[in-house]
């Protein structure tokens, strides 16, 4: 296994953070520190992050019902409260993408960085979907905007599935992960979301988890991510 998989799927940090402390010079292998990403590793390699030595540990997937307000992070230097917080797990969790500290709604955390990177990254186009309510109702050709792809200041968004469930709220799909990109969709029809809450990612729905709970995923769960995220 290479030594940046090997990080990520002991629970260390995500792929992308792990390449960054293997070219800072944090991770050493038998004493000798490595900078290469590629090098292959084992279960009995001797490897260590700022002298701590680093081993595989079973895998966990946790989904967990945002309130508004908690920060989609693994540690918060400020007062509000971080996501991990919510979940009783031993673990070395890390929130799977983000959520604003005012949306609310599904997100999970894992210590797999392989799983999280595949449920992130928009090559695999794993579905996201939002229920929102807007300021004020959306007119039928503001949905097909939507629907169609609309222009941001980094450019124009991919075509979304839009379904009206009310008067001003409105289910919205997508399968890219842009900062904000919703409220931004939003805007850029002239409108503004008042409430933003994620009800499914790939095929795992948030379901009647409450808000602030966490659950474990079952094994079949973890496999349908799987599923959702190949290539």
């Amino acid at each position: 296994m290479r030594l940046v998989k090997y990080l990520a799927h002991a629970g260390v940090a995500s792929r992308r953070a792990a390449e960054q402390l293997i070219a800072a010079g944090k991770v050493s292998l038998g004493g000798e520190v490595i900078t290469d990403p590629a090098r292959d590793v084992d279960e009995s390699s001797d490897v260590r992050v700022n002298g701590e030595q680093v081993a595989l540990e079973p895998r966990e997937v946790w989904a967990v019902n945002k309130p508004a307000g908690v920060v989609s992070t693994a540690h918060e230097p400020g007062k509000r409260p971080a996501i991990t917080e919510l979940v009783a797990s031993e673990r070395r969790l890390y929130p799977v993408g983000r959520l604003d500290a005012d949306s609310t709604g599904l997100i999970l955390l894992t210590n797999d960085g392989e799983l999280a990177n595949r449920l992130t990254h928009p090559r695999y186009g794993v579905s996201k979907t939002y229920r929102v309510r807007l300021a004020r109702p959306p007119s039928d050709a503001e949905l097909d905007r939507l629907r169609n792809g609309v222009r941001l200041e980094d450019g124009p968004t991919a075509p979304a599935e839009v379904n009206r469930r009310g008067e001003r709220e409105i289910d919205v799909t997508i399968r890219e992960g842009r900062k904000r990109q919703v409220r931004r969709m939003a805007d850029a029809i002239g409108n503004e979301v008042e409430s933003l809450e994620r009800v499914r990612i790939g095929s795992l729905g948030l379901g009647n988890l409450r808000r602030a709970e966490a659950r474990h995923l079952e094994p079949e769960e973890v496999a349908a991510l799987w599923e959702d995220s190949a290539p």
